[in-house]
């Protein structure tokens, strides 16, 4: 058998016939690679022996020459990396001395073959390289701007959670829910920005830096939390409304850097972004979402969300039990960043949303977003089901469709309320179907 180039031997062991070790074996890599002949640095281990470059050159032309040498001394020179030329004979012998075998060199035809395998396989790993899959540069391109939208609207520290009404996690009777009672029914400032307006997509500022997206999505961690708090307890309902709000908007600021989003008709803009919103809120949500507890974790253990949490605000399990089931699902397909922004940029260019006039644009501008998704996946995300990764994918945003029928129809029971519409803001009253003057 013969070794590859590079290989700690030039011949495979002939010791596994002869029970003689492997060197390279016994080999320690802490050990420093010091020349066993001249003390030189070693490049590994050579017909049996740790030796440098020279004196395996030296000893395999030796060999092969049969060469017959005289030490013109006393037959016991120190060779050193500088005298190792001198004197042949004691080089010659200090290399069988250290064990330097014969029968580790390869003929001219194994030298031959050996040659003819290197090649060989180097021309197979390059027809290999030329038929794997690959991103083109533009693909490579939109990815790299989708990423760098994500990271300029979403903070996973969450920084600004301070500037929202606080949350107030209460219990039928809990007197710090009273404490904050001026905070449930205080009126909210009025929105100065209409970011829905003919004007909104030159108006929206573009983030000079990474800043926070406040995702609200909650999960079930206590099942003896009551399902039945009434309406008039809905304490966690201002926090909720403002974190939505602020999201809403990050969302819109990421939209507006999808390649192509902007040459679409400002109405059509619009339509996508009302009916898209709360769908890719959900799906950024996921990257503060923990399996181990079921929980959202938004920076710190005070914005850490159960499903509690959100019966406070006014939903119900109509939409928390498929909510949860459609984030476990998503983070067990464990999707890299560039698939997450993808699916959201996807989840956005939907031609189907009512509403849409130039749904062709809007199609196209959608293909050519999932056809860069597939060729990621085939490039990028080897492994077990990746062949199946992108339909799954897919089945996600089927799934969000429902979750936002449901989400939506929530907080227009909760809008049609004045006790509890005054706590949503303008900006979540006009996504959810409710317009303002």
């Amino acid at each position: 058998d013969v070794l590859p180039s590079g290989s700690w031997c030039e011949r495979a062991p002939v010791a596994a016939s002869t029970s003689l070790p492997d060197p390279a074996a016994e080999f320690d890599r802490n050990v420093p690679r010091i020349c066993g002949v001249c003390g030189d640095k070693a490049t590994g281990f050579h017909f049996n022996a740790m030796t440098c470059e020279g004196c395996k050159g030296f000893f395999r032309r030796s060999m092969k020459r049969k060469a017959m040498f005289t030490c013109p001394f006393n037959g016991d020179c120190k060779i050193t990396k500088d005298n190792r030329r001198h004197c042949q004979a004691c080089r010659l012998k200090r290399c069988v001395d250290i064990g330097m075998m014969k029968e580790f060199i390869l003929t001219d035809e194994e030298v031959q073959r050996k040659r003819e395998m290197i090649l060989k396989r180097k021309e197979e790993e390059a027809l290999k390289e030329s038929l794997k899959p690959k991103l083109s540069e533009e693909q490579q391109k939109v990815i790299d701007i989708l990423l760098e939208a994500h990271r300029k609207t979403y903070d996973p520290t969450y920084a600004d959670f301070t500037k929202f009404r606080p949350p107030v996690r209460s219990t039928p009777g809990n007197k710090e829910a009273a404490r904050y009672s001026s905070i449930l029914t205080q009126d909210l400032p009025e929105d100065p920005i209409d970011l829905f307006g003919s004007d909104a997509f030159s108006a929206f500022p573009e983030p000079a830096e990474p800043q926070m997206l406040s995702n609200l999505v909650l999960e079930e961690n206590d099942e003896t939390a009551s399902m039945n708090i009434g309406f008039s307890q809905l304490s966690m309902l201002p926090h909720l409304a403002d974190l939505v709000s602020y999201s809403i908007q990050k969302v819109i600021g990421f939209a507006k850097m999808i390649p192509g989003f902007r040459d679409l008709a400002a109405d059509d803009q619009i339509v996508l972004l009302k009916s898209s919103a709360i769908e890719v809120i959900m799906l950024r949500s996921n990257q503060s979402f923990t399996l181990e507890d079921m929980t959202w974790t938004c920076g710190s253990d005070d914005f850490k969300y159960r499903i509690s949490d959100v019966t406070q605000a006014g939903h119900n399990m109509d939409l928390l039990e498929p909510l949860v089931k459609f984030q476990v699902g998503l983070k067990k397909l464990n999707l890299h960043e560039e698939e997450h922004v993808l699916l959201m940029a996807i989840c956005i260019l939907s031609p189907d949303r009512p509403g849409v006039q130039d749904t062709a644009l809007v199609e196209s501008l959608q293909d050519r977003l999932s056809e860069i998704l597939q060729s990621y996946i085939r490039c990028r995300h080897p492994g077990p089901g990746s062949r199946l990764l992108y339909a799954k994918m897919i089945q996600k945003l089927t799934d969000l469709r429902s979750l936002n029928e449901e989400h939506s129809r929530q907080y227009r029971c909760l809008s049609f309320q004045p006790q509890h519409s005054m706590q949503l803001t303008p900006l979540v009253l006009e996504v959810f179907g409710n317009e303002i003057s």
